[in-house]
């Protein structure tokens, strides 16, 4: 593989024909060989941002994109070296594995033999060897994936670019995959942007999140400083499921008052009903297997979530205090 390279982008925006802005004028830096997961709802710009790091998107006039110290702002997608995964996997229905795997090095020139080598070593790196010469048609949705990130890597990329690639999947195979392919790209040492909405996928796979909405960049770092300590109520909200009550906090219980009070559900500890205290009522619980689920409302129409040990058997109906985790 080529030596990681950095992606940088110096003030790049997008704006499309009809005038809309798809992405705000935004500075990035990606160090050479980190994986970058960029998370937001569906038209935040995140897949904007990919195509203009892949090139199949030019960024508004005085936008610069940078692999190391070259500028590649002007250049097309193929003299890019970028790797790149679709959602949809975009493979060759009439070619085999391994035919799919080695077409980006024919259209390069290399010999057969070259490339029959070259794929073979892809294969096994993502533990398809045994069907290169199956037709992709044969292949379920998780073997598809693997062998569009052979393609993608065959080409030796210094970048690799990663669009919503484990959207198609049932869930348990994506759950699955996502350790997979987390533990291949920390192997591999490419520099890699990933797209998702998903923010398990995101903080599972990426070094460092880069929260993104309406084509702004709102927050960039680690999974769980932006966990911790969000930037605003967007990035709260949208990494994990924030709370907001109308209330007060004595003693860490919860009590009548007017503050704005912010809190996860995990934090939310639910006891017998105590004399001072807020009472809130049971009004779901969901058994999720590691753990419990309880939807819980106050008498002045509030309502917020809580999730306690699988044990908790707190049933829908019951009045409970609420004590904050530190």
């Amino acid at each position: 593989m080529n030596p990681a390279v950095s992606i940088t982008l110096k003030q790049c925006a997008k704006t499309w024909p009809d005038g809309t802005r798809a992405l705000l004028p935004l500075d990035l830096h990606v160090p050479g060989g980190e994986i970058l997961a960029l998370l937001g709802p569906s038209g935040c710009g995140k897949t904007t941002l990919l195509r203009l790091v892949c090139g199949l998107e030019q960024a508004d006039a005085g936008g610069r994109i940078l692999y190391g110290d070259e500028d590649v702002t002007a250049l097309p997608p193929e003299a890019r070296s970028v790797g790149v995964v679709f959602q949809n996997y975009a493979l060759f229905p009439n070619m085999t594995v391994a035919g799919n795997v080695a077409y980006g090095l024919r259209v390069r020139g290399l010999d057969a033999a070259a490339c029959r080598r070259r794929a073979g070593e892809m294969l096994a790196l993502v533990r398809m060897q045994d069907h290169a010469g199956r037709a992709v048609t044969q292949l379920s949705g998780g073997q598809r994936q693997r062998v569009a990130l052979a393609r993608a890597l065959a080409i030796e990329p210094r970048v690799l670019l990663l669009d919503e690639p484990l959207t198609a999947l049932d869930a348990k195979l994506r759950e699955h995959l996502r350790v997979e392919l987390a533990q291949m790209l920390r192997q591999l040492g490419i520099t890699t942007l990933i797209v998702t909405h998903d923010q398990d996928e995101a903080m599972m796979l990426g070094d460092r999140v880069a929260v993104m909405s309406a084509g702004r960049l709102e927050q960039i770092g680690t999974a769980e400083s932006l966990y911790r300590r969000p930037d605003n109520d967007f990035v709260a909200s949208f990494l994990g499921t924030l709370c907001r009550l109308r209330a007060a906090i004595r003693e860490r219980m919860l009590v009548a008052g007017e503050a704005d009070v912010a809190f996860r559900p995990h934090q939310a500890m639910l006891l017998p009903p105590r004399p001072g205290t807020l009472q809130a009522r049971v009004l779901a619980r969901f058994f999720l297997g590691g753990s419990v689920r309880y939807e819980l409302g106050l008498d002045d129409g509030q309502r917020f979530s809580a999730v306690a040990p699988p044990d908790s058997a707190h049933q829908p109906g019951q009045c409970v205090s609420v004590q904050l985790a530190a």
